[in-house]
């Protein structure tokens, strides 16, 4: 089975807009959210904001794999975070590339989950890191953004690279083909 979407990478101009809040919780972002969780679970991934599909809207779906399913938070806000904590973080929108990254080790988060409660929650190390990384995503950034200088030369370096050694498409599935 293909995923339902092509998960959009570094040099799409829809990774770099903020995105707009979420007005309503129908069925059609059931669908979205389901659909997408189907993408994170193939391409692997932990987590996956609705820019990195296309979708200028603020949500994304995340499955920690500890043992609650995939889940989902609407219009996420960090009120407060502190500590430090690195981490070897890489991304689906820029395949094939991780860096050791520090950011705050715990957060406090509000936002809305899928029935359309209001959530409110701490969360540490892994989980908090996943949900600053998907909020860069509602943004538009990404975590080359956060990178030192040096380990950014050397990103774009290696992405340069990829795209000079990528075979010409043999299909028209866009721009993007020789990076996947």
């Amino acid at each position: 089975m293909s995923s339902p979407y092509r998960i959009r990478v570094v040099g799409d101009p829809v990774l770099r807009q903020r995105a707009d809040e979420v007005t309503d919780i129908d069925e059609r972002l059931v669908r979205l959210c389901s659909d997408m969780l189907a993408t994170m679970y193939e391409a692997p991934g932990l987590g996956l904001a609705a820019p990195q599909v296309g979708i200028q809207k603020r949500f994304f779906v995340y499955d920690l794999g500890a043992g609650d399913g995939g889940q989902v938070l609407i219009n996420p806000v960090i009120t407060e975070g502190d500590g430090e904590w690195e981490y070897h973080e890489g991304c689906l929108s820029v395949p094939g590339l991780s860096f050791d990254i520090v950011r705050p080790k715990r957060v406090h988060v509000t936002g809305t989950d899928l029935d359309g409660n209001e959530v409110d929650f701490e969360a540490d190390e892994l989980f908090s890191r996943l949900i600053q990384h998907e909020l860069d995503h509602l943004d538009g950034v990404l975590l080359l953004e956060r990178l030192d200088d040096e380990q950014r030369r050397d990103a774009k370096r290696q992405l340069r690279q990829r795209v000079m050694d990528a075979p010409e498409p043999t299909s028209t599935r866009g721009p993007f083909l020789g990076l996947r």
